[in-house]
């Protein structure tokens, strides 16, 4: 249970400001200041998803809370975002971490600041504190980086081990296509919310079309991506993640590369949520008095023992049943000195056997859970013995009287194979398996064929010819009882996660020359404790519903006769939602993935939104509604987007685009 706080040691004040850039655009902003004569350190959170409303109600679970222990807390909207000027970008481009630096610069300069500024946020929050990081503007001394990550290309939500994502390519493309397109707010914004709502729009194109014109590892990907220069980043970096976030692994990461001095790591049991507001799966952790401790140090020069902490904190999962949501997970936190660890040993388990053929059907993935869980009740993955059934599947038991198998890190697989065409890809689950046939999907990981090379290439495969071929899986911490067995899953489908690749013929494996290694740990005695989350008073927002009480989250369709297969996703992001400066806010959205058993130039990903903005006392009343589609043929990716944008019922903006981006590497 999160504790709310209302007793603070500062009393603090509020208002909302426009922080100017040097090209004279103004950026909105909301500053929450302790009430003190005393110039104090500024905490600055960047990002595009508007602070008036959608953020708003997170907003003020954590700003207020720092400005009552002595720091000015700055929540910022990004250039041609919410309230704030300018036309919009692609995500982080140079424009909008130029401008981060500006806004750096600026809160160091005014009086009630010290001089001394940190930043912190999640998701894309967390993505530009480290690029701004890595820019090194002088006074930014510190950064909080949760669920973020240090590679754009392949760890991101657009590839994944080289292959197109194709559930999270085209959702989040959809999604901020929608969101590109709402209007300033009239209360906020003032007379000229129309006017720059017109500029906005006209500005507007899919993010898709970018980001399926880079299908490797090029220059578009390795701007942004921090991994690129490590020692670029000379502010002290706190990163945090969860094991049900995708960004787990840029944590181990950067506590790997980064100075010890100026670095610290924390993953928990999390999805893609800040650990102290208590969605599942838990537990949640006193995070804004963990992140307090790091500001102290950092920006007040406090003497706490903040960087005596073990450099990686990191949950380990106790085996427990598969479901698609957990309020807790059973496990306990772990300590380790360094990274890689003194604790963790790789051990290898060869697979052995037969030359076996894996041509998994394309619907073989439907059950991976969503590639962003948010504790939503369908989010994670259920049984997995419907996918394993469509896989070559390598079982290691654990004795039943021996110790616990823990691991913590990267599992990695070395397969020995031959491609039975020039494109294909391998995908990887690690299961733990129970004494009754239940399969928990434990971590996973994908190869596209023609990155086998590197990323930043695209080789075809030879058919018929062996290769061995390694990749890792997602990071994970997890302990395998004694009487499980540990289950290496392969398959050459993964359905809507990975993009199928023209032809569907998979691969002949040599179980002889593959094997699974595991990132074994010593089990420590370990202390690692933390506060009972706690947070400043609720906005107050109260939610009347969603447009479709009775829309399933995640539904699964199955025309036998046809042998296609449709998932229906309802993100969930928040329905209606109504403020308490008279905002009513509501937003509707439905992604489906569709594809047939024996054809992978069947599927086909879509998705629409629907999002109404209306204040009663203006007479204000706007809408937005955008559909997007992607489908393929065996030479080129077609995309389809629409938007229709209406002001007072009448349509102000109607625009469709039709793009056509050949298969490179995809």
């Amino acid at each position: 249970m999160t504790k709310i706080r209302t007793d603070f040691p500062y009393e603090t004040r509020h208002e909302d400001i426009r922080i100017p850039l040097p090209d004279g655009t103004r950026l909105y902003a909301r500053v929450w200041r302790p009430l003190t004569d005393e110039p104090v350190p500024a905490l600055l959170e960047y990002l595009p998803y508007r602070l008036t409303d959608w953020t708003a109600p997170r907003d003020w679970q954590r700003h207020p809370w720092y400005a009552g222990h002595g720091y000015a807390s700055v929540r910022v909207d990004v250039r041609g975002h919410g309230n704030s000027e300018g036309l919009p970008g692609d995500e982080y481009d140079a424009v909008e971490l130029a401008d981060g630096v500006a806004v750096v610069n600026w809160l160091a300069e005014q009086e009630w600041c010290t001089g001394r500024v940190g930043m912190f946020g999640i998701s894309w929050g967390g993505f530009n504190s480290l690029q701004i990081a890595a820019l090194a503007p002088e006074p930014l001394k510190a950064v909080v980086t949760v669920c973020s990550t240090d590679d754009r290309y392949d760890n991101d939500v657009h590839y994944m081990g080289g292959s197109v994502l194709g559930v999270d390519m085209h959702a989040w493309a959809a999604t901020m296509l929608a969101f590109v397109c709402r209007p300033p707010d009239p209360r906020y914004a003032g007379e000229e919310w129309r006017e720059l709502w017109l500029r906005r729009l006209e500005a507007v194109e899919p993010f898709v079309h970018t980001w399926l014109s880079h299908q490797t590892r090029d220059d578009y990907w390795k701007h942004g991506s921090v991994c690129e220069d490590y020692p670029a980043i000379r502010a002290a970096v706190l990163a945090v993640g969860g094991w049900h976030d995708p960004y787990r692994d840029t944590v181990l990461r950067l506590v790997e590369h980064l100075p010890q001095d100026r670095v610290r790591g924390i993953i928990g049991p999390w999805s893609h949520q800040y650990p102290d507001r208590g969605l599942p799966p838990g537990p949640a952790i006193g995070f804004l008095q963990e992140t307090l401790r790091w500001w102290d140090h950092h920006l007040k020069d406090a003497p706490n023992d903040v960087m005596a902490e073990p450099l990686l904190r990191a949950w380990i999962s106790d085996s427990h049943p598969p479901a698609t949501v957990y309020e807790e997970l059973p496990g306990r936190w772990a300590a380790d000195p360094s990274w890689p660890s003194p604790n963790v040993t790789p051990v290898t388990y060869g697979f052995g056997g037969e030359p076996v053929v894996v041509s998994s059907p394309q619907q073989t993935g439907i059950d991976a859970g969503r590639f962003f869980p948010f504790g939503n009740d369908a989010d994670l993955p259920p049984d997995q013995r419907d996918e394993d059934a469509h896989s070559a599947c390598f079982d290691f038991p654990v004795p039943q009287d021996g110790a616990p198998i823990e691991i913590l890190g990267r599992p990695s697989v070395e397969v020995r194979l031959a491609a039975a065409a020039a494109t294909g890809q391998v995908v990887a689950r690690l299961c733990d398996i129970a004494p009754d046939g239940s399969s928990t999907l434990v971590t996973r990981g994908a190869l596209n064929l023609s990155a086998r090379y590197g990323r930043d290439r695209a080789v075809d495969a030879q058919p018929g010819a062996w290769e061995t071929c390694r990749f890792e899986l997602n990071g994970i911490g997890h302990a395998f009882p004694p009487g499980h067995r540990v289950r290496l899953a392969l398959s050459s489908a993964y359905w809507p996660w990975i993009w199928p690749q023209p032809d569907a013929a998979g691969f002949t494996l040599d179980p002889a020359g593959s094997s699974l290694t595991l990132p074994v740990r010593a089990r420590t005695e370990d202390t690692v404790t933390f506060e009972e989350p706690e947070q400043s008073p609720p906005l107050g927002v109260s939610s009347p519903g969603t447009l479709d009480e009775s829309r399933p989250e995640r539904l699964v369709l199955r025309d036998v006769a046809k042998g296609e297969w449709t998932l229906q996703v309802d993100p969930k992001y928040g329905g209606t939602r109504v403020y308490p400066d008279g905002l009513e806010y509501t937003e509707d959205a439905v992604e489906t993935y569709t594809i047939a058993e024996d054809d992978p130039l069947s599927a086909r990903a879509g998705s629409e939104w629907h999002i109404r903005l209306h204040r009663p006392e203006l007479a204000w009343d706007v809408t937005i509604d955008t559909r997007s589609e992607i489908s393929c043929d065996a030479d080129a990716f077609h995309t389809s987007d629409e938007v229709v944008c209406k002001e007072g019922g009448e349509v102000v903006f109607h625009r469709t685009w039709e793009k056509r981006i050949p298969r490179t590497a995809g």
